[in-house]
């Protein structure tokens, strides 16, 4: 009876803690974005100069250029602040809808990128927000890790997959 229970207990705790899937919480303390909050640039906590090395490309279209991000993170930095403002000008000077695609490096889960994805596009759209672009005129849309720019297993590389492009939807 008792190698009974003891066999029971312990299938019963490797069948409940063998095959738990921890979700990544990517709303932890390092990005500083709520629906409500426009971006400063401020929330980037990680050294930038490393960060962006090597996402110099533009994968935007329609005169726009890519903004890119921090791994794992989705605040819009100090030294993206000026491609902000260049794509709210040209955004001002557009007609029709601008979708704003947020993309994602190949790490974490599928459900992680999606969602890191999404909040890197309404990261963009509220700084270019409070730039004085009509934010109602957005399409927001998440590839995730989905549609990358570059496939070398590189940090370089990776630093090409986490952005926003942008480009007038047809």
């Amino acid at each position: 009876m008792i190698k009974k229970l003891i066999l029971t207990t312990t299938i019963s705790l490797l069948v409940f803690t063998g095959c738990s899937n921890k979700i990544p919480n990517i709303s932890d303390g390092n990005n500083n974005v709520s629906d409500s909050t426009a971006i400063t640039g401020d929330a980037v906590s990680i050294d930038e100069s490393s960060s962006y090395a090597g996402a110099s490309s533009n994968s935007s279209a329609d005169g726009f250029q890519s903004v890119y991000f921090a791994f794992g993170n989705y605040g819009v930095s100090s030294s993206m602040q000026e491609i902000i403002s260049y794509n709210a000008s040209n955004a001002l000077n557009s007609s029709g809808k601008i979708k704003i695609e947020g993309n994602c490096d190949e790490f974490g889960t599928d459900e992680y990128n999606y969602a890191l994805g999404i909040k890197r596009a309404k990261a963009v759209k509220d700084a270019m927000g409070s730039q004085g672009f009509d934010t109602s005129r957005v399409l927001l849309v998440s590839y995730g890790e989905s549609s990358p720019i570059c496939t070398t297993q590189t940090d370089n590389c990776y630093a090409q997959n986490r952005r926003v492009d942008l480009r007038i939807s047809r």
